[in-house]
């Protein structure tokens, strides 16, 4: 990846915070927990964020409640305490948190809104899911629903809201109706984008405070590039 800004504790861009969670806005490129790649995670950027704000001598506890593909970019919810941790899994696993994604593709979708349903075989090997029309061995059923909200310059921007949360689900799904997401290279797009990112961005986030327990809603800014503002 090239001409990327990554997070760090000086520019992290936090939407919501308080003593049980934090909740920021990821940059594509920023990789949520360590791999093989030995980068820096977002997990330990939030982590020194937390400790140079309260000057907390020791480690810092800190909870990755869920993920977001490394050139993907938008909201993702980290538990500040041990007690929201749990609380905050049962709520996603119970998909009782309501994700909403916003896409750009260059092919118009078959309808202008359409729920998609499918069955993901991952394949580990590839770090690569694949969506079935029919029921595979080891396949998982995935369902999201779409809506086109705008066309742009030979693009078009769709919002998605996620029934269920497989690997790569709405690259896949996408790539499946032949709308590949711009600079989906591994789903189908022709070219990627010079930063290595993908134009898909975890735009809100609706859930239950697992403490407070009051409404939260998130909305996380678009990255800053020509087609992101256009869809403004």
């Amino acid at each position: 990846m090239t001409d990327k800004i990554i997070s760090t504790p000086q520019n992290l861009q936090v939407l919501y915070e308080d003593n049980h969670l934090i909740v920021v806005n990821k940059r594509p490129g920023d990789i949520v927990q360590g791999d093989k790649t030995g980068d820096v995670p977002l997990s330990k950027v939030v982590k020194e964020y937390i400790k140079i704000k309260y000057g907390k001598p020791g480690n810092v506890y800190l909870g990755v409640v869920h993920r977001l593909d490394r050139p993907t970019s938008g909201i993702v919810l980290f538990a500040k305490t041990s007690k929201a941790l749990p609380r905050l899994n049962k709520l996603f696993k119970e998909k009782d948190a309501k994700k909403t994604y916003w896409a750009i593709v260059k092919n118009a979708p078959p309808q202008q809104q359409d729920t998609l349903v499918h069955y993901m075989k991952r394949i580990p090997k590839q770090n690569k899911s694949y969506a079935h029309n029919k029921e595979v061995p080891d396949s998982k059923k995935a369902i999201l629903e779409y809506r086109v909200i705008k066309s742009l310059n030979n693009y078009f921007l769709l919002e998605i809201d996620l029934q269920t949360g497989r690997h790569h689900q709405i690259r896949s799904q996408l790539s499946a109706i032949g709308c590949p997401i711009k600079g989906d290279l591994k789903y189908g797009f022709d070219r990627s984008n010079k930063d290595g990112s993908i134009h898909l961005h975890a735009r809100k986030l609706i859930f239950e405070h697992p403490v407070k327990k009051e409404n939260i809603r998130i909305t996380a800014e678009l990255p800053r590039d020509p087609l992101w503002d256009a869809s403004l």
